[in-house]
């Protein structure tokens, strides 16, 4: 496996919609997003689902949460202490059959103690990406949308998958909006 440039980032971009909305360059108003030499930068959309933990007594990826979670559309939002919230970035993606793609949280929110959580793009994934903010700080951390929260590393697999992501019909295929967890 080889890790893909910005120039592979860039042409693969424009000629098949991989990134959409795209950036061809490092935004750097608020927190940066948008091509790096090695990786590309993702913002938040100003979608939310807001954790409420005085609701519930435990959370179980089975069973409908929705309850437990409240819908904002906002421009920043706080993340509680000790506490997560859920975001869909801004950019839709179609990731290719022979690319596999690893996030990681950037540093300015590490930082403040906030992790980014979210498993591999697959091979032929495709949808806005819904993401885990976890806050570990004991004080309240503001996100903000339309800025940088993680970067994408692509990795282009030496041999072409027998069954993709789309092949298996995976439950998250083509998601739009803020999705939670789904059994099954």
């Amino acid at each position: 496996m080889s890790v893909k440039s910005d120039r592979w980032i860039i042409e693969t971009a424009e000629q098949h919609e991989l990134i959409k909305p795209f950036s061809t360059e490092q935004i750097r108003a608020g927190i940066s997003y948008g091509v790096s030499s090695y990786g590309y930068d993702i913002s938040l959309s100003n979608e939310f689902k807001i954790f409420h933990p005085e609701q519930v007594a435990e959370l179980d990826p089975k069973q409908d949460g929705a309850a437990h979670f409240e819908d904002v559309t906002a421009d920043s939002v706080l993340i509680p202490a000790n506490s997560f919230i859920l975001a869909r970035t801004r950019e839709y993606f179609k990731i290719p059959r022979d690319i596999l793609v690893i996030c990681q949280g950037k540093s300015t929110y590490a930082r403040c103690g906030v992790i980014v959580n979210v498993t591999p793009f697959e091979p032929e994934w495709e949808g806005y990406a819904t993401l885990s903010l976890a806050n570990t700080s004991p004080r309240p951390v503001r996100v903000y949308a339309n800025e940088g929260i993680a970067q994408l590393i692509f990795l282009q697999a030496d041999e072409i998958c027998h069954i993709s992501y789309k092949d298996k019909k995976g439950k998250y295929q083509g998601q739009k909006r803020i999705t939670l967890s789904k059994s099954g």
